[in-house]
């Protein structure tokens, strides 16, 4: 497509093409839809957030789709042509057959690529990956003496609050400390309305790296602060290690999902045992009070 623009914040498109199905394209799909926009989604992968679990996607999908956002998984773009602001047409195809989808705007949210060619890093001795990101050790230094590398273009997470720790890691070794990113503990929030919250392994994950666990699952509409609410879509996850009580994951989708994540965060960066959450006296009515049902749930050892 020529001209591709960005979307302007003082005009509301008819119809926005969102182009992935990441956190950046669902946040932006779901805003504009609230807007007033028409939305269209295409995700090249057979879900929504590729990299979480089955039941998180599907959660998200039947809240776009009663939200009347149109998402097309499975679906390759063919080609793109037109001016983003004015008019667009996307030949697309799907697992139905192809289709000619007609946008006033298009939005591409399918990655980031580092920002690092053609700045002079070679000429500093600083050396990147076959990616482009700037390789560094886990003291975030790179090749050439002297310089350190922070954030995204590092190959960081993609989140403000991981470069945020970057940067601490940088001072207090500056400073003639020994600070390293080997072992963090790293939360994210998408923020949807509700939000969608995850700290540590999924089920997926446990799985592919042959982790044995116990998984806990209770619904948000369970949480007695969702009868005040009657905010009870979605529902909290926890992972628990089977050969101790470890917590090793937790996943909420539902209303205040980022706060709840973080008592579980806490719990886990102190080693804490489930058994802690579960019986602790938590206020009521709180959302964070359902953790108690949530590790009640937690199966016995076989």
């Amino acid at each position: 497509m020529s001209n591709i623009e960005l979307l302007e914040l003082d005009r509301l498109p008819a119809h926005l093409i969102v182009l992935g199905g990441g956190y950046v394209g669902l946040e932006f799909a779901q805003a504009y839809r609230r807007f007033g926009s028409r939305v269209t989604v295409i995700q090249h992968g057979p879900q929504l957030l590729e990299k979480e679990d089955p039941d998180v996607a599907t959660a998200i999908a039947e809240l776009f789709a009663d939200e009347e956002i149109e998402v097309l998984v499975s679906t390759e773009t063919l080609q793109a042509e037109g001016r983003s602001g004015e008019s667009v047409r996307l030949r697309v195809r799907t697992p139905q057959g192809e289709r000619l989808l007609e946008g006033s705007d298009i939005l591409v949210a399918t990655g980031r690529t580092p920002n690092t060619a053609g700045i002079g890093l070679d000429a500093l001795g600083v050396k990147l990956d076959g990616r482009g990101y700037v390789q560094v050790n886990d003291r975030l230094e790179t090749s050439a003496p002297g310089v350190w590398a922070i954030g995204e273009c590092a190959g960081s997470p993609q989140f403000t609050h991981v470069s945020e720790d970057d940067f601490r890691i940088i001072r207090e070794n500056l400073s003639g400390g020994n600070r390293t990113t080997r072992n963090r503990l790293i939360p994210f929030c998408l923020f949807t309305d509700p939000e969608l919250a995850r700290v540590g392994l999924s089920e997926t994950e446990a799985r592919q790296q042959g982790v044995a666990v116990r998984v806990a699952k209770t619904p948000v509409a369970a949480v007695l602060r969702t009868w005040t609410t009657g905010e009870n879509r979605g529902f909290m996850k926890a992972l628990v290690d089977t050969g101790s009580d470890r917590i090793l994951g937790f996943t909420m989708f539902g209303a205040e999902a980022g706060e709840v994540m973080a008592a579980v965060q806490t719990a886990m960066l102190a080693g804490m045992p489930y058994t802690g959450l579960r019986d602790a006296i938590l206020a009521h009515p709180t959302m964070a009070e359902g953790l108690s049902s949530l590790f009640s749930a937690v199966p016995p050892v076989s």
